[in-house]
């Protein structure tokens, strides 16, 4: 057995003691749990820094919900899905930050200016090249917002769509930018 698994035998008591108000047992408890929540987090992300990120936040959401838990019951798969959620969530902001990151890189792409530069030409000509790619509605959605910059409400306004239809065209259009850089011509 485990050195984790050994202590976690003794976890429900501690928390039993915790919610019954027993702050140095819930110290305790919070102080044994995050070997056990480190292990659970890099399974799945190998970021040390975004390691030590989702275990604080993994301890937080511990502390919210620990009156849910019932000492009657393992109290070891209970932490790992509430470390593993956390792990998730962490791991969705870390894609939508990517993708928010290749959405800004469009806005600086730079575009052809009278008397521009060779290189110039041929970056726009690339850029042209990629929205030529995409579907009317996509197209016109990330000119809408990222080379125009109108808000999504302003878009959906003009365009007589919702703004989570907005939102759902940009997302494909950026998935389909994005395979078209790859040299994958297939649009979804």
């Amino acid at each position: 057995m485990a050195e984790t698994d050994v202590r976690a035998l003794k976890w429900p008591a501690l928390m039993a003691r915790a919610q019954s108000g027993d702050r140095a047992a819930y110290n305790q408890l919070l102080k044994e749990m995050v070997p056990a929540i480190r292990g659970f987090v890099r399974k799945k992300i190998r970021d040390e820094a975004l390691v030590e990120d989702v275990i604080q936040e993994a301890l937080l959401a511990i502390h919210r919900v620990r009156h849910t838990y019932d000492p009657q019951r393992p109290i070891l798969p209970w932490v790992a899905a509430i470390a593993s959620a956390r792990a998730i969530d962490a791991l969705r902001q870390r894609g939508r930050r990517q993708e928010v990151q290749d959405e800004d890189a469009l806005l600086h792409y730079p575009a052809v200016r009278e008397g521009s530069d060779a290189h110039g030409r041929e970056e726009h000509e690339e850029l042209t090249g990629y929205l030529g790619s995409l579907p009317p509605r996509q197209r016109e959605m990330v000119e809408f917002v990222h080379l125009r910059e109108q808000s999504l409400a302003q878009t959906a306004a003009e365009s007589n769509l919702s703004v989570s239809a907005v939102k759902s065209l940009l997302h494909r259009a950026m998935l389909n930018l994005r395979q078209y850089g790859n040299g994958n011509r297939e649009k979804s």
